[in-house]
């Protein structure tokens, strides 16, 4: 009998326990406890099997509940989808350092213009036998470029002789006519030929006072005396357009003479980069057309002026030329040691620039919110940000990837 009451008893208290209230709200609490998230979409989050009301995929349970669910609140997962995503992307901090900056350009190789020198017929004749063929042949200082007849040389030289024989005492108009004939041109070995001969020269060689490479000039036999193409325009350069036979006048460009031992590097500034430019600052230039040729040089001339329809300024930087490698025209591109700068430093790909805003991703706890930031020199794969951000701060390292293009990005300030 005693058994008996015993048995009574242990049942009673398991039907009482099976009815607690409180063991049936913990049952439920575990159960609650489930969630299931979206595989493209971890920001929804729900305690039941279904469908992802974004995108449309079947939900499946979040792994790792117990301690994912203690770092996600309510209140995070309610936040605006424009300003805060839920992301476990890979983060950084920004960095207080002095860095190198420096300006990257493009640019392209030129003729330098201080070098160009005109040779001009200092007497009008015909040309009997002309020695330059083509454009860009290479002439030296001295060299004999072309004969001509002229009737006023002729005339000069028989002056010459003529006071030579009759009145050599007459020192004073003799040297008078010397000099009358070398500053027309002639050199002092011809005038003093002239006098050893007894005759004049009818056919006179010129020679070139300059070195370098020849370059064809317009004139008016070859068409209207209008023409004003550029002398750098060498694409078009057809054989020379000075002919034998030809008569030139007194004054008269017959060629250009350019030297390829010194070019230009015409370098173009974005008109952001100017504030940071300034002369005589290092600078690096590379050509795809010479892998592995790198060039040292400095900043030489800026130019005062924008040219028309071109927003960019031009820098000029001189080199030297003297193995010929480098062509006029040729690609090429820069890097200009600016200076150093220090300030808080952080990966471009953290930055997104929406126009008049940038924006970075501030992680804040298991989210990331939209902050606005200022910033400032940008050099390499680095940006300097000036307002904004503190060397505390945490946030992604690839601010494209949270960022929806879809979307419009509401920010926050974070001072």
């Amino acid at each position: 009998m005693k058994a008996i009451k015993i048995l009574l008893i242990a049942f009673v208290a398991v039907m009482s326990a099976c009815t607690n209230p409180k063991t049936t709200a913990v049952a439920n609490q575990a159960k609650s406890e489930v969630k299931y998230t979206c595989p493209m979409h971890p920001q929804v989050l729900e305690d039941h099997p279904g469908s992802c009301p974004i995108c449309g995929m079947t939900l499946v349970k979040k792994s790792g509940q117990a301690s994912e669910g203690a770092g996600i609140s309510l209140n995070t997962v309610l936040q605006p989808v424009n300003s805060t995503v839920v992301s476990s992307v890979k983060t950084i901090t920004p960095e207080q350092k002095e860095v190198p900056t420096t300006i990257s350009a493009d640019g392209y190789l030129d003729f330098d213009t201080r070098t160009f020198n005109n040779i001009a017929s200092r007497f009008s004749g015909r040309i009997e036998k002309l020695y330059i063929k083509y454009a860009f042949q290479e002439i030296h200082q001295g060299q004999r470029i072309f004969d001509i007849y002229s009737p006023e040389m002729v005339t000069a030289q028989q002056d010459l002789l003529y006071l030579s024989k009759n009145s050599p005492a007459e020192t004073a108009l003799l040297n008078a006519a010397k000099q009358k004939l070398l500053l027309q041109g002639m050199t002092y070995e011809q005038v003093k030929q002239v006098i050893k001969s007894g005759k004049p020269y009818y056919s006179l060689p010129v020679y070139s006072p300059y070195e370098g490479h020849v370059h064809d000039m317009p004139h008016g036999q070859m068409g209207s005396t209008a023409d004003t193409r550029p002398v750098t325009e060498f694409a078009n350069n057809l054989p020379l357009a000075i002919k034998e036979g030809m008569y030139v006048q007194k004054g008269q460009t017959l060629f250009n003479v350019v030297n390829p031992h010194q070019l230009w590097a015409i370098i173009k500034i974005d008109p952001s980069d100017m504030a940071a430019l300034k002369l005589n600052q290092p600078v690096k230039i590379t050509l795809p057309d010479l892998p592995g040729k790198k060039i040292s040089c400095k900043v030489n001339f800026i130019e005062p002026v924008l040219q028309n329809g071109d927003k960019t300024t031009s820098i000029r930087v001189y080199l030297d030329n003297m193995d010929h490698n480098l062509k006029v025209n040729s690609l090429l591109k820069a890097e200009i040691q600016t200076g150093r700068t220090n300030g808080l430093w952080i990966p471009r790909s953290a930055v997104i620039d929406l126009g008049r805003t940038q924006i970075v991703w501030l992680k804040q706890g298991a989210a990331y919110q939209a902050i606005q930031v200022s910033t400032g020199a940008i050099t390499n794969n680095q940006i300097q940000v000036t307002k904004g951000l503190t060397a505390t701060d945490t946030l992604a390292a690839n601010a494209q990837y949270l960022t929806d293009s879809e979307s419009f990005i509401k920010t926050e300030s974070h001072d």
